[in-house]
């Protein structure tokens, strides 16, 4: 794919769609797009976060295991945001994460993603939306979580 049909791509992103083409065509120029089979994996459970991922097509598929040793499965789609909070929080990766069926990614390095941010105010706004938003959806996992544990195994 060449730099001109990159660039396109990217300003489908809700994210992305009202950043200046110069800075569309460096952050093409700068990532790499990457394809992973099904169940393949883009990161795992504590490694270092060297970058973030855009979903550019297909799904991928975060896993986090609870206290208790129960998998917890969340899909992401076209346009998702991968792994932009250990990457702000400078802390290894929070959960796996792998292709569901076949995916193409943006692999974003950390610095790039973080002047991203810094120079772009309304790209910093949405990944703050989407945070919060993955805050909520984690939030609400846990509440019924600990509404199962509390009403037990039969449900009573």
């Amino acid at each position: 794919m060449d730099l001109a049909q990159e660039v396109e791509r990217l300003r489908k992103i809700p994210m992305l769609s009202k950043v200046e083409t110069s800075k569309l065509k460096l952050l093409a120029f700068t990532s790499q797009l990457l394809h992973y089979h099904d169940g393949e994996a883009l990161f795992h459970l504590k490694d270092p976060a060297d970058s973030v991922y855009l979903v550019m097509s297909g799904e991928v598929e975060i896993l986090t295991e609870s206290e208790c040793g129960t998998l917890n499965s969340i899909v992401r789609g076209e346009g998702a945001l991968i792994g932009e909070m250990a990457v702000i929080s400078k802390t290894g990766r929070s959960a796996t994460v792998r292709a569901k069926g076949g995916a193409s990614v943006l692999k974003i390095e950390d610095d790039a993603f973080l002047q991203l941010l810094s120079g772009n105010p309304e790209v910093a706004l949405d990944v703050m939306r989407q945070l919060s938003d993955k805050l909520a959806e984690a939030h609400q996992a846990n509440e019924a979580l600990q509404k199962q544990l509390r009403l037990g195994p039969t449900g009573e």
